[in-house]
């Protein structure tokens, strides 16, 4: 009897993580819905998984599977169901095919006896939950090619499980993608070849493949190919805050094991106009209407009208048991020498003593570049927003954080004299970010006004990297003007005044994150001026206080919160955390 150790910490994923198609390393299986009047979750995992043949000598290699729960529950506050859950796991089915092994900080406390194993929790979580990982290794005396069935059922009172089933296959193709040597320091119009090669380090071959290109706002693939889909220009809706195309293109062929390929014609790679911090990522796998099914991710695509994508052998080599399938991808950065004007603007409104007025302020992008941290998933800019003498902010965006008129840490969110407002990870270009504030006007001052300045999210440091000319960064909120005509608000947009004494809405929690500054930090929000929030790129200034983040997406669905970018990397997905150097701190 061996037992395993209870969970360390929940493993979740994003919604938006199964939708971008970041497990695409092996896609998920998951059953049919169950029915709806009792709580019903559903059991997944690895629709197949594929081990090492057993060696000539030395230990087999071990392959994770891991083994998944869905609760459907949407509702963001809830704690999803709460009560004792049995989980069995019957590896009975691959008998001789495959042995079992606990794996470290599994998941759910779990006892394996014989061919079953038998895991305790508590509670199902919305959204995707691991319930325990397993280490499998070919068995002793099975064959290439020998292959079984594991079957996992729940338990629990009052709620139903819809059982899964995962294949266990021993051998199989391993597509082992190499890196290209892009040239990262490029310019607007600049092209390069991406001549995509790959080895076939399995044991055995791969019929067909399929070739994944995905590429953010600012690169493009000029070509068309007759047997690649692609699902439209990145970004071109303004909800597309993250600005990822892909093009899926379908290989025939047998891909034999120990040999090498590479594009007969390499394909292109062009820096846009719009171009600034940019990924291209380029993923190989085993072709099948699954798999392509996976990588849309649900997403719209149009077929290519020119020539074939084609492909030829380069090399033969030792054959290699190398089923690894965290090697099917490679990504490069590109850092283009390009700008961005982000201009600021401010509002006009009036509105007698005691009335509650909305202003609405903000800022656009007006190109030419986009500007993305889609690697760390930091903030890209912080609209800076003193409010006029007089007035008293009764309701404000999720995303801004209210501060001392220094710029420091305030408990009380509410009737603050700044606020700090962080933008997405990305910021189009052409994006508009309006930012609506309500204004109780405890006082009439005639010409009052508060500056409305977008910088960087470092308030020692001001200055966006990205954007030379400052001449339109700030912009003046006013109150109830002295002379209507006299005041310049760098492109204002006219208030309303409700006429009402209190708050008409907007956010009272605080719920913003920035206020402990980053690491090394006091937690002075004068020393960052940064707060966490992610809104869109696009117009709403009303966007949850939660980090962004995301990674890449498969098809034009969304990237993942950062949080889930470390899982994403794991799973074979676009996206992971990396630090980009960040304004040194005061």
């Amino acid at each position: 009897m061996t037992r395993l150790h209870p969970r360390a910490a929940l493993r979740r994923t994003a919604g938006g993580l199964a939708a971008a198609g970041l497990l695409a390393a092996g896609s998920l299986a998951a059953g049919a819905p169950a029915q709806a009047d009792s709580p019903a979750f559903t059991l997944g995992g690895p629709a197949e998984t594929a081990l090492h043949p057993y060696p000539a000598s030395g230990s087999p290699q071990k392959t994770s599977l891991a083994l998944t729960v869905s609760n459907p529950d949407e509702d963001e506050e809830s704690y999803g169901y709460e009560g004792e859950v049995t989980y069995t796991v019957d590896f009975s089915g691959i008998a001789g095919v495959a042995v079992v092994s606990p794996a470290e900080d599994t998941g759910a406390d779990c006892t394996i006896t014989g061919t079953t194993a038998v895991c305790h929790d508590y509670g199902v979580y919305p959204g995707l939950s691991g319930i325990a990982d397993f280490g499998l290794a070919a068995a002793k005396g099975s064959t290439d090619g020998a292959s079984g069935t594991i079957r996992v059922t729940g338990e629990a009172e009052g709620a139903t499980f819809v059982p899964f089933s995962t294949k266990v296959v021993v051998g199989g193709p391993d597509l082992v993608m190499e890196q290209i040597p892009f040239d990262r320091e490029t310019k607007p119009g600049d092209v390069q070849p991406a001549p995509v090669t790959f080895t076939n380090k399995g044991s055995r071959a791969a019929d067909g493949v399929l070739l994944t290109l995905m590429y953010s706002r600012g690169l493009d693939i000029p070509e068309r190919y007759a047997n690649c889909e692609y699902d439209g220009e990145a970004g071109e809706e303004p909800q597309d805050a993250f600005a990822w195309s892909t093009a899926l293109c379908s290989v025939e062929g047998s891909y034999e094991p120990g040999a090498t390929y590479t594009l007969a014609v390499p394909l292109s790679v062009r820096a846009t106009e719009r171009a600034y911090y940019d990924t291209f990522l380029y993923r190989i796998h085993e072709d099948s209407a699954a798999q392509r099914s996976a990588q849309r991710a649900g997403a719209p695509f149009a077929r290519g009208a020119g020539p074939e994508l084609t492909l030829k052998k380069v090399t033969s080599s030792a054959r290699s048991a190398d089923l690894d399938p965290w090697n099917n991808q490679q990504e490069a950065d590109f850092r283009t020498e390009n700008t961005a004007d982000f201009a600021a603007y401010g509002a006009k409104t009036e509105g007698a003593e005691g009335a509650t007025v909305t202003a609405e302020v903000g800022y656009r992008n007006e190109g030419p570049a986009w500007i993305g941290y889609i690697r760390s998933g930091e903030a890209v800019a912080t609209l800076d927003v003193t409010v006029p003498a007089g007035a008293e902010v009764t309701g404000k965006p999720e995303s801004c954080q209210g501060v001392t008129a220094a710029g420091r840490y305030r408990e009380k969110q509410l009737g603050a004299p700044r606020y700090f407002c962080d933008s997405s990870m990305t910021v189009r270009d052409g994006a508009d970010i309006a930012l609506p504030f309500q204004l109780k006007i405890n006082e009439v001052v005639p010409g009052a006004s508060g500056a409305v300045t977008v910088r960087n999210t470092w308030l020692s440091e001001p200055a966006l990297p990205f954007d030379p000319d400052t001449s339109d960064n700030t912009a003046q909120l006013v109150l109830n003007a002295a002379d209507t005509g006299s005041e310049d608000t760098g492109g204002t947009s006219e208030g309303t005044s409700t006429g009402t004494e209190g708050a008409t809405g907007g956010d009272t929690s605080g719920s913003t994150s920035g206020t402990s500054g980053t690491t090394g930090s006091s937690g002075d929000a004068a020393t960052s001026g940064s707060t966490t929030a992610s809104g869109t790129s696009g117009t709403s200034g009303s966007a949850s206080a939660d980090s962004g983040g995301i990674l890449a997406s498969t098809g034009s669905a969304a990237l993942m919160a950062t949080a889930a970018a470390a899982v994403a990397l794991a799973a074979g997905g676009v996206m992971y955390a990396t630090n980009r150097r960040r304004a040194q701190q005061i």
